[in-house]
């Protein structure tokens, strides 16, 4: 059989457009690399544990798909706070992994070392824990779906104020976060009339706390305020407070979720009893959407591996992700990735969210809890809320 010409010419482009349709389908096949930059050894390894039973729980519910691309997640550790490492780690993920992605970044001086990797390559990051204010102003590609020490230590000011408290001590972490939890402590609490009764600022490596709460002992202030990372500084404070008598002495005591962390919370154990603080996610959230997530996770991990704020963080990162890659229609460019996660809304295990359109920071609900027993069980029991909290560093006055 001859073919016309003008037979041939149309043979040809149906050959062409059926190479395309299977070119189209081997890149839609291809796997959407995610880069995890996080924390699983060392004394911090729970950090990334979390963020592992978050992400798998979430690829759990889709199949191991996100826009109908299997999911593969490319893991780094940096054993803590290791900015130098971070950035290497970022830097092989946009070489050599080829990552459409990164996201995790447990601590700020890692979040703040992976910004100038994520701005040349343009490679869009979802911060998932890192809580420092200015992190999402180090970079145009960086968004973030966990939340601000500030965001939760502004609040809790206020609350205080709301209950006749107006004189207070500030102890935190000598790191970014702890400064910035102190800094929008006092900048909430004086706005409202309070008054800042001292401020002290401890070491990260295994702090004596014995001569810290004796200065505040002396001091005698109505209360304190205190930030320290989840983990293991918590609990030390919380034991030396008991040990010396604070709550006899008329002292009270007040902090940011950190210290009763879902994770730590049975191995922190009843020195935690009775702590009020403020924070964005409680295990015990009474939600529909968190009551689920709570079964799936025990159901997957087991009742001995509580869910913290850190899975909710990563599993909300790859909602993030996938709702961005919906506006998109998969485009995976930088550019068009950060404009899609501008206003997302969506909800969480922890209520209610949004990226904001003009920061690229997360808009939620900041809840005042008290630690309590339940059903035999440590937990943070909400009973008041602040709803729609932005970082108050980028807030509009």
């Amino acid at each position: 059989m001859t073919l016309t010409k003008r037979q041939a010419i149309a043979a040809l482009g149906l050959a062409g457009l059926g190479a395309l349709g299977a070119l189209g389908a081997a890149q839609a096949a291809e796997p959407l690399r995610i880069g995890l930059i996080a924390t699983y050894s060392g004394p911090y390894a729970d950090y990334g544990r979390q963020f592992d039973a978050g992400i798998a729980l979430f690829l759990k519910e889709r199949n191991g798909q996100i826009a109908g691309r299997p999911v593969q997640i490319v893991k780094k550790d940096t054993a803590g706070p290791a900015p130098d490492a971070a950035k290497r780690f970022a830097q092989e993920l946009v070489v050599r992994d080829k990552v459409s992605f990164i996201t995790g970044l447990d601590f700020s001086p890692n979040a703040y070392a992976v910004a100038p990797i994520a701005t040349q390559a343009k490679v869009p990051t979802i911060v998932a824990n890192a809580s420092s204010s200015a992190i999402t102003t180090s970079s145009p590609y960086i968004a973030r779906v966990s939340f601000t020490v500030q965001q939760v230590s502004d609040p809790m000011a206020r609350w205080l104020l709301r209950k006749g408290v107006n004189n207070v001590y500030t102890v935190v972490a000598d790191y970014a976060s702890g400064v910035d939890a102190e800094t929008a402590f006092k900048k909430a609490f004086t706005a409202g009339g309070g008054q800042i009764a001292g401020e002290l600022r401890t070491p990260m490596n295994n702090p004596d706390f014995s001569a810290y709460v004796q200065r505040i002992k002396d001091a005698k202030p109505q209360a304190v305020f205190f930030f320290f990372p989840s983990g293991v500084m918590p609990p030390a404070f919380l034991k030396v407070w008991k040990e010396r008598g604070m709550e006899a002495a008329g002292i009270q005591l007040f902090a940011t979720g950190e210290a009763t962390d879902d994770s730590y919370l049975d191995a922190t154990g009843d020195v935690a009893l009775g702590l009020v603080t403020s924070h964005h996610y409680s295990y015990a959230h009474p939600s529909a959407k968190n009551q689920k997530f709570v079964k799936d996770f025990e159901a997957q991990f087991g009742k001995a591996m509580r869910p913290s704020y850190f899975a909710v963080s990563a599993y909300d990162a790859l909602s993030a992700i996938e709702a961005a890659l919906a506006k998109t229609q998969g485009d995976t460019r930088g550019e068009k990735v950060m404009e899609a996660l501008k206003g997302l809304q969506f909800e969480s295990p922890r209520g209610p969210v949004e990226i904001d359109a003009a920061t690229r920071d997360i808009v939620q609900t900041v809840y005042i809890r008290k630690t309590e027993r339940v059903n035999g069980k440590l937990v943070n029991v909400e009973f008041d809320q602040f709803e729609r909290v932005k970082d108050p560093a980028k807030a509009a006055p």
